[in-house]
């Protein structure tokens, strides 16, 4: 099941955007999509049946000319994307995940998680959460961690909550999608193994994030964050050259049409191609894996009310369009 998008193409920036769509009955394959919603046909454009979106960003250097090419031929057979289903833009290898990286969310999480015990007044808590996030970036120590490619899902797919979940919830994030393989790459130089952008949804079972058995090992983000679908994607893998400042970009998250989410990744801590600098130290990251980049304030612990069957997540980040996905509570025999 999925929930249908609006019925105009959400508008992206630039010229054409990269996704992996599939019409009724038929396999997925990897389209350029143009922003009046026309689609290119990129196994026949390219002459490659195997084609898929993965092994275009393999070959990014080489390939964005000719895509630039096919969104300005007028000649190249195109459909029309109402016709297709949207996937993920992507199968990743690997996502890397960003945590505790928007100052405002942080200080949110640390207010809503009081200790056992704790009384003291709010305000006296938010300054303390505010100093620790001054004190992580003047020591420039990112947050990161794994999460699997199996979470992912399309960004009109339903979300099914696991009968487990106590308190699923939403955080939309902007992704980086890497275009070429780094390891031990600069933060001057970062940006330039980035392919592009696209939205990501990090769905977290605030219940599981930590071992109540085990308090002193700390969070687990297997059971948390990595349920099947959990981590709606796209609908679209927006060129870097598209996207003029993803330093400069709004998020909004909807639920059920009322606003949650509503920040700048100007918010954020640590910036993309710091991100992708830090998981470059440890990692060897390759082209079409995802470093998100953490989630701004107005997730549901903040505000007190998490996800349950039924309800529609709507979200955008400007530049990259939008995603719809409906909630599901697991149905178990």
């Amino acid at each position: 099941m999925s929930v249908k998008p609006a019925p105009a193409p959400a508008p992206f920036a630039g010229p054409f955007a990269l996704a992996t769509l599939s019409a009724p009955g038929g396999p997925a394959f990897p389209a350029l999509v143009t922003a009046d919603g026309l689609v290119v046909d990129l196994r026949v454009a390219l002459d490659d049946d195997r084609l898929t979106v993965r092994r275009l960003l393999e070959g990014w250097p080489e390939v964005l000319p000719r895509l630039r090419a096919l969104a300005e031929d007028s000649d190249v057979g195109r459909g029309v994307l109402a016709e297709f289903r949207v996937h993920a833009p992507v199968e990743p290898r690997q996502v890397f995940q960003s945590g505790a990286n928007y100052r405002q969310h942080v200080i949110d999480l640390h207010v809503a998680h009081r200790a056992a015990g704790d009384d003291r007044p709010e305000d006296e808590r938010r300054a303390e959460a505010a100093e620790i996030m001054d004190r992580r970036a003047d020591e420039d120590l990112p947050y990161v961690f794994l999460g699997l490619p199996s979470a992912v899902t399309g960004p009109y797919d339903d979300v099914v909550l696991p009968s487990w979940a106590e308190k699923p919830d939403w955080e939309l994030e902007l992704a980086a999608v890497i275009g070429r393989p780094a390891h031990g790459v600069r933060v001057e130089e970062a940006l330039e193994h980035v392919a592009g952008y696209t939205i990501a949804n990090d769905l977290t079972d605030r219940a599981a994030v930590f071992r109540r058995d085990m308090p002193q090992i700390g969070t687990d983000w297997l059971r948390s964050k990595n349920a099947p679908g959990f981590t709606p994607l796209g609908p679209w893998i927006v060129p870097a050259e598209s996207v003029a400042d993803p330093g400069d970009l709004r998020l909004v998250l909807k639920l059920n049409g009322d606003t949650m989410q509503d920040e700048s990744t100007k918010d954020m801590i640590f910036n993309v191609a710091r991100m992708v600098s830090y998981a470059s130290q440890s990692a060897r990251l390759l082209p079409g894996d995802l470093v998100l980049t953490g989630s701004p304030a107005g997730n549901g612990m903040h505000w007190g009310r998490l996800l349950r069957d039924g309800d529609v997540m709507d979200a955008s980040i400007t530049g990259l369009g939008a995603q719809r996905t409906r909630c599901v509570a697991e149905v178990t025999s």
